[in-house]
C-alpha cells in the first residue's frame, strides 16, 4: 500500500499538542492555529473525551477505545525510534506511557545530547518526525510527546522558575512582560505556570521566534 504524501501542514502542533502548547500543540496552516491547539488544548481529541464523560456506559467504552489508540500511537512511535537508534548506532531504552490525552515516549538510559540539540531544536524536529510516522500508520494527527534523556523534565523546572520571576515582576510593575522566544512545549509550560499564579498570558510573534507575553491582572 502506497502512502500519500504528507506535508507538515497536514500533521502539526504543540501541542504539543500548539502538548505540547496546551493549558498542555490543528495542523500548522496558520501560526495562530498552532497556538490554539497547544496553548488552549482545544482540539477534536478534547471533544471526544468530553463526550465520553457525558455518555455513561458508552462514554466508558469511548474512553477505553481512546486509551487503546494512544497506546497504539506509543507502540508505533517506539518502533520508529528503535529503528532510528539502530541506524544511528545509539544506545537507549524506550519508555511508553499515556498522560492525559496524549501518548508519551521517552528515550532513557543514555545521555544523547545529539538528539536534543543546543536549545532542544533537534528534539522538537525528532518529535515531529515521530508524529509523522504515527500519522502515516493511523491516518490521524498525533499529539504524542517525545522526551530524550529527561531534557523536557529539566527544562520544565527551569521554565516554571523563570515564569514565577516574571509573574512577580508583572504584579509589581503592573506592566506586561515579554519573554524570550520559545518552542511550543516551552510556551505551554509558561502559560500553565502563569495561569496557576492567577495571571493571563498570550503568545505573539511568528515561529521560530514566537514568545509569551505575561499580562497584568
Amino acid at each position: 500500500m502506497t502512502d500519500s504524501p504528507v506535508t507538515e501542514n497536514q500533521i502539526d502542533d504543540a501541542d504539543l499538542n500548539q502538548d505540547e502548547e496546551t493549558p498542555e500543540e490543528t495542523p500548522e496552516a496558520a501560526d495562530t492555529d498552532v497556538d490554539a491547539d497547544a496553548d488552549t488544548d482545544t482540539d477534536a481529541d478534547s471533544d471526544v473525551d468530553s463526550g465520553a464523560e457525558e455518555d455513561g456506559a458508552d462514554g466508558g467504552s469511548a474512553r477505553g477505545s481512546r486509551a487503546k489508540r494512544l497506546e497504539q500511537e506509543g507502540e508505533i512511535a517506539a518502533d520508529y525510534l528503535e529503528e532510528l537508534l539502530e541506524i544511528a548506532d545509539l544506545d537507549g531504552d524506550l519508555d511508553m506511557d499515556v498522560e492525559g490525552d496524549r501518548a508519551t515516549v521517552s528515550i532513557v538510559g543514555a545521555d544523547l545530547p545529539q538528539l536534543v540539540g543546543e536549545n532542544g531544536e533537534v528534539l522538537e524536529a525528532l518529535q515531529e518526525l515521530t508524529r509523522l510516522a504515527v500519522y502515516r500508520e493511523t491516518g490521524e494527527r498525533s499529539r504524542l510527546m517525545l522526551d530524550v534523556s529527561g531534557h523536557r523534565a529539566t527544562r520544565r523546572a527551569a521554565l516554571e522558575e523563570q515564569a514565577a520571576a516574571v509573574v512577580t515582576q508583572v504584579k509589581e510593575s503592573g506592566q506586561p512582560v515579554s519573554m524570550t522566544p520559545m518552542s511550543p512545549f516551552e510556551r505551554k509550560v509558561v502559560h500553565d505556570a502563569v495561569a496557576a499564579a492567577g495571571l493571563q498570558s498570550e503568545s505573539e510573534g511568528v515561529e521560530p521566534r514566537r514568545y509569551v507575553v505575561v499580562l497584568p491582572a
